[in-house]
């Protein structure tokens, strides 16, 4: 069975709300891209100057995020430098983090993650996302530190609504061979006519935004999603 992770991007807490509602007792993950204006154009929660008081009320436990007693969540980090940010998002309830290969000064981020502490190792999955057009080598020095690596299935990133960039399957299938027991994600453009495509060429997890949440049947779709 293929694993299906629904995927949102929200604007403000009040739409974080909205859209983890509809997640609710069908899956057990969503996962929230988190946009910082800089590295991407967009911006999302809880990067604005209005989401702070959401964010400190989380960080002062007075709240948690919208159903966390019933949603683990993964933070996809489209954030310049973001594991300076690591301790935040770790506070604000990840279980799974994404960082952007692209995004981060290389020797940095390799030192961030030879010392991070082996509680977080053990109770947060740690992903790299790289884009279509880099090269799979730039991951040899990051491979024994992460859990899975996260493709992209999109050029321009940051937005849902993004059409199929194929290079993505070549770089699937190079990924696959050089690294048999990787776990991998595609997170971009995945609908009914490219996830058949994306599972051939070697991926574990679908990453599914626009596909779900216009779907009028989520639970339907997302059985629909697994069983390919």
């Amino acid at each position: 069975m293929t694993e299906v992770t629904p995927a949102i991007l929200v604007n403000n807490f009040s739409e974080l709300n909205e859209k983890l509602a509809k997640f609710v007792n069908i899956t057990n993950m969503v996962q929230i891209d988190i946009c910082d204006g800089k590295f991407v154009p967009s911006l999302s929660w809880p990067m604005g100057r209005d989401d702070q008081s959401s964010v400190q009320a989380i960080l002062d436990d007075e709240d948690g995020l919208p159903f966390w007693e019933h949603l683990d969540f993964e933070f996809d980090l489209m954030v310049i430098n973001a594991h300076k940010q690591f301790d935040l998002f770790a506070r604000l309830g990840a279980k799974r983090i994404v960082f952007h290969l692209e995004s981060e000064t290389e020797k940095d981020f390799k030192e961030f993650l030879e010392s991070l502490d082996p509680y977080f190792k053990d109770n947060i999955e740690i992903g790299l996302a790289i884009n279509t057009t880099t090269d799979i080598d730039k991951l040899d020095q990051f491979i024994n530190y992460v859990d899975f690596v996260q493709c992209m299935g999109i050029e321009h990133i940051g937005f849902q609504g993004e059409p199929f960039d194929e290079r993505v399957l070549e770089q699937i299938k190079k990924l696959r061979i050089k690294y048999p027991e990787l776990k991998i994600s595609i997170d971009g453009s995945v609908n009914e006519n490219t996830a058949p495509l994306l599972i051939e060429a070697g991926v574990s997890r679908l990453i599914i935004g626009s596909a779900l949440l216009q779907s009028y049947d989520i639970r339907e779709t997302i059985k629909e999603f697994e069983s390919l």
